[in-house]
């Protein structure tokens, strides 16, 4: 027979266990959810994947399981992504806009300069009616297919970085080529500006930049200096901050609905955790990010008010652009421009008392 120690012991092991996997004693999960993004644990998706994994799991008492599967174990970029999405072999897919504008073409939107003031008046509109309005419209171009469950951050701010010289106004990007995605809207931008669009691999541009294919990107921080770039020649970044960087967080439609209208709160609250994750992560990562540039012999540029107001002039063709090119295109510009005036005016509001 056990001693009364030898009964407590076992007790205190089992009770570990069980904070070690709380659904260890309970029955298999109704549904498990395959969440996918092409990245690395050391990106912000993956911290917000962490959070909505433990959130879901524990709120639905076990009954849903995520699976994560960080990096192209599924599917190895967007549109094959977004395709086993709608096939329903992945459940849960994050991607940028650049991923999916082939899709929706209306979702280059976010990649839109110098709109977004800041952090918070950009977390004040995704969290509001702009994502439900983007939402109904990827539920009907997708045939009810491709649920938008929320709007994220991934890496802060896109900001214009180069090998060459420290840019201070649109002058200095004259003949520059600068690294963008193959999207239409971030090549418009970079020709607006007067430089030379350059659409290269992501894989492909740490070599580009040493062999002088590329000269420039438009990243953030904490991209920059995960994929050591200041090693290859990147050395001056300019924190013009011409867009947020937007993720994108998906669900196929056929496994949100599958789930009873509890679970699918479960879901919906879930996501809510993740985005607040992802706002997070890239504001604290970015700090040690700058300060390692810095000492590495980086060189960092903030733009005065006048500056920035030049930048933004010369960006004005890729609005016009965006308006007659893109379908729906000035109805989602105006939307986004309307949206972040009313953040701009809640926001102003928390000044009052201060005065």
């Amino acid at each position: 027979m056990f001693s009364d120690l030898a009964k407590k012991t076992a007790a205190a092991v089992l009770g570990a266990a069980l904070l070690i996997s709380p659904f260890a004693a309970t029955q298999a999960a109704d549904f498990k959810l395959r969440a996918v993004a092409n990245s690395n644990e050391n990106d912000e998706d993956y911290d917000g994947l962490v959070v909505f994994k433990d959130f879901v799991e524990s709120r639905s008492n076990g009954k849903i399981e995520v699976e994560l599967f960080i990096g192209t174990q599924l599917c190895a970029n967007g549109t094959e992504c977004m395709q086993a999405l709608e096939d329903g072999s992945v459940d849960i897919y994050i991607s940028t806009s650049g991923g999916t504008a082939n899709m929706y073409p209306y979702v280059q939107v976010l990649d839109l300069p110098y709109i977004l003031r800041d952090d918070r008046v950009a977390e004040t509109v995704f969290t509001g009616d702009f994502t439900r309005e983007m939402r109904k419209s990827i539920l009907a171009d997708s045939e009810n297919k491709v649920r938008l469950m929320t709007i994220g951050n991934t890496g802060g701010w896109r900001n214009f970085a180069n090998t060459k010289r420290v840019v201070k106004t649109p002058e200095d990007m004259k003949g520059l080529k600068i690294r963008t995605v193959v999207a239409d809207l971030p090549q418009e931008l970079v020709k607006a500006l007067g430089a030379s669009p350059t659409p290269i691999p992501w894989p492909e541009l740490f070599t580009s930049f040493q062999t002088g294919v590329v000269e420039g990107s438009k990243n953030g921080i904490t991209d920059i200096m995960g994929m050591k770039f200041p090693d290859a020649g990147l050395k001056n970044v300019t924190l013009d901050g011409h867009a947020y960087m937007g993720a994108l967080w998906f669900m196929g439609q056929e496994s949100f609905m599958k789930m009873d209208e509890g679970l699918r709160m479960v879901v919906v609250d879930g996501f809510n955790a993740l985005q607040q994750a992802t706002f997070a992560s890239p504001k604290r990562k970015s700090i040690q990010a700058y300060s390692d540039f810095v000492k590495g012999g980086g060189n960092l540029y903030v733009p005065t008010p006048e500056d920035k107001a030049k930048f933004a002039a010369a960006a004005t063709p890729v609005y016009d652009w965006f308006g007659k090119n893109i379908k729906d295109g000035q109805k989602w510009l105006d939307l986004l421009k309307a949206e972040a005036k009313k953040a701009e005016e809640a926001i102003a509001m928390d000044y009052a008392d201060i005065k």
